[in-house]
């Protein structure tokens, strides 16, 4: 049985450690879903800082990982030195971040990721949003044919047509997610196939060396 799995970061681990109470360890996140599920591909979709980068939503469908690193690391080279210390620190975190979605694709994540963009609210304040949602739900149509069952790593119960549209043509569907963080529909419809990804802390948690 071919089986994939979707990882909607940003429902998944919206809040990151402070949120969920601990760090999570991707290398062994991959390895539970390879050997839990037998899953044979992991499509990772995010959002991500590129700073000043041209990224051209036309040629391309995902953000260039390795380029943003060169670019954000020779940015910090050649005008770190004329930014005010807030301005580093931040460039110095999408560095980090970068370098981090790099270790995933190492790992062996598929990544699908789009910029960061930022919008102006009414009380004046800038928020920083990259929606996936419409990306995933695209690629878990785009690839419907080549799996039989489907691992979905989000409670976001804007998916609930997609996933039933699948299970409709035959598609195990499992849902492993955050139980406070998932839609009720969601979990309605999963059933005795959803699974609550808070309990797997003991096997996936990132431990200091």
């Amino acid at each position: 049985m071919r089986t994939f799995a979707f990882v909607d970061a940003s429902n998944l681990f919206y809040g990151g450690e402070k949120s969920l109470g601990w760090k999570i360890d991707y290398q062994k996140l991959l390895d539970y879903l390879k050997d839990k599920y037998k899953i044979s591909k992991a499509l990772y979709f995010g959002g991500i800082e590129i700073y000043k980068f041209n990224f051209d939503y036309i040629k391309k469908d995902t953000v260039p990982i390795a380029e943003v690193e060169k670019y954000l690391t020779r940015a910090i080279k050649n005008y770190g030195n004329k930014l005010n210390e807030a301005e580093l620190l931040l460039l110095s975190r999408h560095l980090q971040r970068t370098r981090f979605y790099l270790k995933l694709e190492q790992f062996g994540y598929e990544l699908h990721l789009k910029p960061v963009k930022l919008y102006d609210q009414d009380d004046g304040t800038t928020k920083r949003k990259a929606n996936c949602d419409v990306d995933m739900a695209f690629y878990l149509m785009k690839e419907k044919d080549n799996f039989d069952k489907v691992i979905i790593l989000s409670g976001d119960g804007g998916f609930l047509p997609v996933l039933k549209y699948l299970k409709s043509q035959g598609k195990e569907v499992i849902i492993l997610a955050r139980g406070p963080r998932t839609a009720k529909e969601i979990r309605q419809f999963a059933g005795s196939n959803f699974r609550d990804f808070v309990r797997l802390e003991k096997v996936i948690k990132f431990e200091e060396k």
